[in-house]
């Protein structure tokens, strides 16, 4: 079977035909997934679709409203980016957000023109009519701004319903016909009230019902998988992390013994953690677990390698090599399960608007463990129930079925593992001193109360040297960077502010515990501009 011919026979999300949703039709925006999770805070489906849709696909698909992202463009241009003009005759409620908001004013007869001002960041919004969207907010809200155009003349029919010192017409509505755009990102933390904007849009605007919740998700991914597998096997790439685990649980509830795990050491996982998943799985919960030894080969893949996606493509076939000469020898098996969530699936498609052209093109942020590096001779129809699911719902899901919360609470550790965080070529002695600096990092900040209050901390090697002076010698040894921030989804996040002194001590501890390295910096990068991870 081929990967595109894996791709169509994978498993799909449960039907959401039958329950009420929002489309998020994506502009290009950094922040259109976010739309789509704060819409499911709700308790209402949302999905992320190309702007490029028909309004006939649009009305398959039978969404309650409609949401446009922002985006890059500037929607007068020759190659702006476009929506197909019969969706605005669908008779649904649309909500434009920032270049969502500039296409509805110029498609409704409108007009769009540059601001002499620009607006990037905070700004204090004024809402002028609370009405249906703006029910329950403050007179004046701290929003977030990022636009260098603004509407200079409405359609016919709309009334600005809010504004901002540099921005007269700052939030739009056509009451009559359920149309309304604002040229702030209600969807971002920054934006006070923003939650309560598109709640009001969702639930009192197009009517929606909170029908989707985790647990019928549950049901149905459970009824599906045993519908796919039938009486066949699954295998499942267990890597001991929150999204595999919880797979794992999910698929023994459904198919039992039909289900076997296979965890790869490959060499890249943190200290003791093959250990501790073994004895986890085996002894506690009684879920068999087959254990592969694989460090060498996977190290010999990545002599000389430094280029981070070669890298992961690189992980990535040999992890699928391994996992078919394993299969022959305990299958056979038809399904490979992989965690995959939702943001992978979009961002491994990396699709992208060019502000230039207004035209579709691959931005390749980075290929994921799970979706990136899978060969054309594909052995296995693929199982991935979590491919519509965020990485905080994937967590709740968890503790419906009862994963422990040692396993759930676990911080996000990507497919590729320490290989990734290993800056350049990976090589034995590199990853024990990553493991041991990254160990000490984790140790303090347990140790301090934090490690649920941040989304994700660890260590990266750099593949530079510094000057030091240690026992009055000079140095010439290696860096570690700590990496610690806090996020709600992964999505976006922000460098936590760790205090000084545990800083201090991390620092000190590595330096003088764990050879070759006589520097230690904080990165204080948010994403984005950053990604969390460095590779």
């Amino acid at each position: 079977m081929t990967t595109s011919q894996a791709a169509k026979s994978k498993e799909q999300a449960p039907d959401n035909a039958l329950q009420d949703s929002i489309a998020i039709l994506d502009f290009g925006s950094q922040f259109s997934q976010l739309i789509a999770r704060r819409v499911r805070e709700n308790n209402v489906y949302s999905e992320l679709i190309p702007h490029s849709i028909s309004a006939a696909e649009l009305k398959r698909l039978n969404p309650k409203g409609i949401i446009l992202s922002g985006g890059p463009s500037s929607c007068y241009e020759e190659h702006a980016p476009q929506l197909d003009p019969d969706v605005w005759k669908m008779g649904i409620p649309v909500m434009g957000v920032c270049y969502g908001m500039q296409l509805m004013a110029r498609d409704l007869g409108g007009h769009v023109e540059p601001s002499t001002v620009r607006e990037y960041g905070r700004a204090l919004f004024t809402v002028v009519h609370h009405g249906k969207l703006f029910d329950g907010l403050d007179p004046a809200i701290e929003s977030w701004m990022s636009h260098g155009d603004s509407v200079t003349t409405l359609p016919e029919g709309f009334q600005v319903i809010g504004r901002t010192a540099d921005t007269p017409v700052a939030a739009i509505a056509d009451e009559e016909r359920n149309f309304f755009g604002v040229q702030f990102h209600p969807e971002v933390v920054h934006t006070r009230g923003g939650k309560q904007v598109i709640t009001n849009f969702v639930q009192n605007i197009c009517g929606c019902t909170k029908s989707w919740t985790m647990a019928k998700y549950i049901e149905e991914a459970i009824d599906e998988v045993k519908r796919r597998v039938g009486e066949r096997r699954v295998l499942l790439a267990l890597s001991g992390g929150v999204d595999s685990s919880t797979l794992a649980f999910l698929l023994h509830r459904a198919i039992g013994d039909q289900l076997t795990c296979m965890f790869i050491d490959q060499g890249f996982m943190r200290k003791n953690e093959p250990e501790w998943l073994v004895d986890t799985f085996e002894n506690q919960f009684k879920i068999h677990v087959h254990f592969v030894k694989a460090r060498e080969r996977f190290l010999e893949k990545l002599v000389g390698v430094t280029d981070p996606e070669a890298k992961r493509k690189a992980i990535g076939a040999e992890f699928i090599r391994v996992f078919e000469e394993e299969s022959k020898r305990l299958g056979p098996f038809d399904f490979l399960a992989q965690g995959t969530l939702y943001p992978d699936v979009i961002e491994s498609a990396g699709t992208k608007i060019d502000p230039k052209t207004g035209k579709k093109v691959a931005v390749k942020i980075k290929s994921h463990h799970n979706v990136g590096g899978l060969p054309d001779d594909l052995k296995f129809e693929l199982i991935e129930p979590f491919d519509k699911l965020f990485k905080d719902e994937v967590r709740v899901l968890g503790r419906e079925i009862g994963v422990p919360d040692g396993i759930i609470e676990r911080h996000p550790f990507p497919g590729p593992g320490l290989a990734i965080r290993v800056l350049g070529e990976v090589t034995k002695p590199r990853l024990k001193t990553l493991r041991e600096a990254d160990w000490i990092i984790r140790e303090e900040i347990k140790a301090h109360g934090l490690y649920r209050q941040v989304w994700q901390v660890f260590g990266v090697l750099l593949p530079t040297l510094s000057v030091g002076v240690m026992g009055d010698q000079r140095t010439y040894q290696n860096q570690i960077v700590i990496r610690a921030v806090t996020s709600e989804d992964g999505m976006t996040a922000d460098w936590a502010r760790l205090p000084y002194d545990l800083l201090s001590t991390i620092s000190s501890r590595i330096v003088n515990e764990v050879p070759g390295i006589n520097r230690v910096v904080y990165d204080v990068t948010s994403k984005p501009p950053a990604t969390i991870e460095w590779e």
